[in-house]
């Protein structure tokens, strides 16, 4: 066949066929009907729209419904169909970008009169006319040159931006038409607006063009789209109970934390309630870190500004650290880390292998300047603290660190009471440009402690390669809460630029100097975006042994008050958080008022139970009560406060 090529397909099978030939007619010919479920194809790890044609041998697979890889094609192009609906209804908007994202898509307008709810529900409607006329999304290829000229004309600034920045001047550049909308795009895209099935706009909110607050801003609309409306359906549902589970909702009805407007954004205030929560999270962490061989360390908020440019956060990291603080004998910085600390602690004095490995552990406060525009709550804030350790030891030790490492943060997970968790391992690629530290030797023994560790623990994970920190290869730990949400938390690193900067050493068997190894690790992530993710978890009602109130004597008149308080206080005796509500109110509208704040068990008395030495137990999601003897109740709370149950 004269300008032939060949196709070689999943199942191992070769099509010989013209050069030109799109993957859609390749479809249509294995299967008419395959070829309408087909949304995008994939050519030596390419993602190609169906009618691009193939030129030369290639690989080939023709991407459905169920590959992972069509929904975010079907999102980047549910994106331009939202963007052809605003030009619709509102022809004089400039437009910006519109990627897929993991839950969704958004487009960046420029418009000088802001959107509202009902221009959503508009777009909403209009976007649906766009799917019922089935338009094409056409790829063509225009001189750059003309590119520009067409965007100039109409005024898009931000297509003109992205056109001189990301193309050069002899080379056409790709575009998409859809109806009235065109787009400086490089796909790929689904066929039609036809294939769109289940869309919905969610929001709107503000960006800066280029993320500088100089240059105009930007008006961002959210959306999501999926293959069908039941799945449409089930996210909108998760969305609704991801609301009733706000952190920053149930933290103020709860009475946990507080941001204060006079002491400045990102700054946590924890009231009693939370700092309660607190104390049990860093009793737990410290009594584990001593159970495990760790020495407790504690340092400083400040350091001169020498050690950050010894460290290198100086070069690569100061714009997220807070500004210079002059003094009398030198220039100081907040810390925005606590690594550089336990260095100097481990050099203070020299170590033999004998002292190996040395475990470092800290919750320390540390502080990083992020901009005003992306903190949200107790999960991005300026000042937080970290559970923060770090590990120096021999290449010989390292694999079983990294194992306790691990047995660590999983222990973490099923004493808070999470049961499930996805894992990633970080490498290095390096071809990527990225400018590693440390020897190919040092990555390969990292690496491969890392993966011996997650294999001989049965650990699923995914490998991302050229994701590593630059000074080491890493695994981060997401667990899954309640409502089935991804968060990243713990995390455990190695590190070749710290032991290297810092000269570190130890005395070998053999009597000469090594550097040793060193890891990174944190299990909470943060104190507050592990309590952030603990109130959305458990939507704030929290286990008995981390509740900050955990059980409240209600009784019916003043005359079983003294009863009341007799039971608390053998509550007390065994360290259990228990309140008398003595006031002179209706006791329905007390039991209202605590069930409200979520406290496990409500312990009602009047005459009866305190003649047979009882309590009446309301358990918090239970509707009936039952009697029990206060004796039995003691040990019970005793139990679950002890084995840290979920369950009441």
């Amino acid at each position: 066949m004269a300008d032939s090529i060949h196709v070689k397909l999943p199942d191992g099978s070769v099509k010989e066929v013209p050069a030109g030939t799109t993957p859609l007619d390749i479809a249509k010919n294995i299967n008419p009907r395959f070829a309408d479920t087909a949304l995008a194809a994939k050519t030596n790890g390419d993602l190609i729209d169906l009618t691009r044609p193939l030129e030369k041998d290639t690989d080939l697979r023709l991407l459905t419904e169920k590959d992972p890889e069509a929904l975010e094609v079907y999102r980047h192009s549910s994106a331009h169909l939202l963007a052809a609906a605003v030009l619709e209804l509102f022809p004089e908007t400039k437009l910006g970008h519109g990627p897929a994202t993991e839950s969704g898509f958004f487009y960046d307008f420029y418009r000088p009169t802001p959107f509202t709810p009902e221009d959503l529900e508009k777009l909403e409607k209009k976007m649906q006319e766009l799917v019922q006329r089935n338009l094409p999304y056409a790829r063509e290829f225009l001189p750059r040159e003309q590119g520009l000229e067409e965007f100039k004309k109409d005024g898009d600034f931000m297509k003109c931006h992205f056109i001189e920045q990301f193309t050069k001047p002899d080379e056409k550049i790709s575009i998409y038409r859809t109806g009235k909308f065109t787009d400086f795009c490089r796909g790929p895209h689904v066929p039609s607006t036809g294939k769109i099935k289940a869309f919905k706009l969610l929001n709107i909110s503000g960006a800066y063009w280029l993320g500088n607050d100089k240059n105009p801003q930007l008006q961002r609309i959210y959306g999501t789209s999926f293959f069908s409306k039941k799945d449409l359906d089930a996210y909108l549902n998760g969305l609704e109970e991801a609301k009733k589970r706000d952190h920053r909702v149930l933290g103020k009805q709860l009475d946990l934390f507080s941001i204060q407007e006079l002491a400045g954004p990102g700054l946590i205030f924890w009231h009693p309630k939370g700092g309660i929560i607190r104390k049990e999270m860093e009793d737990w962490m410290r009594s584990e870190y001593l159970k495990r061989g760790y020495s407790l360390v504690y340092t400083p908020h400040v350091a001169r500004r020498q050690l950050w440019q010894t460290s290198g956060h100086e070069g690569y990291y100061s714009e997220n650290m807070f500004d210079v603080m002059e003094l009398d004998d030198a220039e100081y910085r907040i810390k925005p880390m606590n690594c550089p600390f336990h260095i100097l602690i481990y050099k203070d004095s020299l170590k033999s292998y004998r002292d190996l490995p040395v475990r470092l552990g800290e919750l320390g406060t540390v502080y990083r300047y992020e901009r005003s525009g992306v903190m949200h709550g107790l999960l991005r804030v300026r000042g937080f603290t970290q559970d923060d350790a770090h590990i120096f030891c021999t290449p010989e030790q390292i694999e079983q660190e990294v194992v306790g490492c691990i047995d660590f943060a999983l222990d973490v997970l099923k004493d808070f009471g999470f049961d499930k968790f996805q894992v990633e391992l970080s490498t290095w690629d390096p071809n990527d440009g990225k400018n590693f530290v440390g020897s190919e030797q040092q990555w390969k023994l990292a690496t491969g402690s890392l993966e011996n560790v997650l294999k001989k623990r049965g650990i699923e994970y995914k490998t991302i390669p050229g994701e590593g920190a630059f000074y080491g290869p890493k695994i981060d730990i997401k667990l899954v809460d309640a409502i089935g949400r991804l968060w990243q938390l713990s995390t455990v690193q190695f590190d070749f630029n710290l032991p290297q900067r810092f000269d570190l050493e130890y005395v070998a068997e053999d009597g000469s100097r090594k550097q040793p190894l060193m890891v990174h690790r944190a299990l909470y992530g943060s104190i507050e975006r592990f309590f952030g993710v603990l109130i959305e978890h458990y939507a704030g009602a929290f286990p008995v042994w981390l509740s900050p109130v955990q059980a409240v004597m209600i009784p019916i008149a003043e005359r079983h008050v003294d009863y009341a308080n007799k039971v608390a206080r053998q509550l007390k005796e065994i360290g259990v958080r228990v309140e008398v509500d003595g006031r002179n109110e209706k006791m329905n509208a007390k039991i209202r008022e605590h069930a409200m704040q979520k406290v496990p068990f409500l312990l009602v008395v009047g005459d009866k139970e305190a003649e047979a030495g009882k309590v009446n137990v309301r358990t918090r999601g239970k509707e009936k009560t039952e009697d029990v003897q206060a004796a039995d109740f003691v040990e019970k709370i005793k139990g679950l406060i002890a084995s840290r149950s979920p369950k009441l």
